[in-house]
């Protein structure tokens, strides 16, 4: 079918025949606009923070999340708290570059003095220096980051609340190292699971934590006060098929008249995804 202008090559113009009438405005404008906007950099979003060691007393400087650039999207059903651009929780660990001492930002100072000699003797004595100028962390490398943290709270008798936040933190990170995984990857099929059986691992060892911290510790724990902690430790729960914690901690919030609409919203969700894995089992 002949186009709308065409016959115009009989006066010397046939390479306008093809023209379209219309500008397609809406996909051009949406191309400049794509090309207008900047790549917004990871590195953009933090910045050098100073640090004193308490085990060895030497200075050195940690990246930390400039949190008033980030947009936050909302939280995971376990409470897992999503931006958009990046991922602050590559930044939450502080590792001392000259002894090895790591804690997470909301731990890292107030050590005894039986606490610094213990990560002196099995961190310390051990520990290769190395130089922290690196622009961003990668996934695998702020999850070496916690692992190193982890062991550091062990090795310092640290409070079960505490290694039940680093491994809570850790889980979500593997969530956040999975969702992000290029498929082009290689063997990406395999790393998916690898990634998903580590952050079981870690969210299982977060849920003993915090039923035993429940227990065991007053409120706030972890800066969670007591309806918070029980809501986690049931979504968590509830995951591991423990059904029997998550039932009762989930009917506790939902039969409290002080709790917020906000909590009890998300508490007859997880109610009816308890109840609908109950039937199935």
């Amino acid at each position: 079918m002949a186009g709308l202008l065409s016959g115009l090559s009989e006066i010397g113009l046939g390479g306008l025949e093809n023209m379209e009438v219309y500008e397609q405005t809406e996909d051009k404008e949406a191309e400049k606009q794509a090309e207008e906007k900047p790549e917004v950099k990871e590195e953009t979003f933090l910045f050098d923070k100073s640090y004193e060691c308490p085990v060895c007393y030497q200075g050195f400087k940690a990246k930390t999340v400039r949190s008033g650039k980030l947009r936050s999207l909302g939280t995971d059903r376990d409470l897992r708290p999503l931006y958009d651009q990046m991922e602050p929780l590559k930044y939450d660990v502080v590792i001392c570059p000259h002894c090895g001492y790591a804690a997470l930002t909301r731990f890292f100072g107030g050590l005894t003095a039986g606490q610094i000699k213990a990560i002196k003797e099995n961190i310390s004595a051990n520990f290769h220096p190395v130089e922290e100028e690196k622009e961003t962390y990668t996934y695998e490398e702020a999850l070496y980051r916690y692992k190193l943290c982890l062991a550091n709270t062990i090795v310092k008798h640290g409070k079960v609340s505490e290694k039940a936040y680093i491994c809570l933190k850790a889980g979500w990170l593997l969530r956040s190292m999975g969702e992000n995984l290029d498929p082009a990857v290689e063997d990406y099929n395999k790393k998916i699971q690898e990634i998903k059986e580590q952050e079981k691992d870690f969210l299982k060892n977060a849920l003993d934590g915090l039923i035993n911290a429940r227990q065991t510790e007053s409120y706030p724990i972890c800066g969670m006060d007591e309806v918070t902690l029980e809501y986690l430790i049931a979504v968590l729960a509830m995951e591991f098929e423990k059904y029997d914690i998550s039932s009762r901690l989930i009917y506790n919030i939902l039969n409290t008249p002080t709790v917020n609409n906000r909590i009890k919203d998300k508490a007859r969700e997880v109610k009816d995804e308890l109840l609908q894995q109950m039937g199935k089992k």
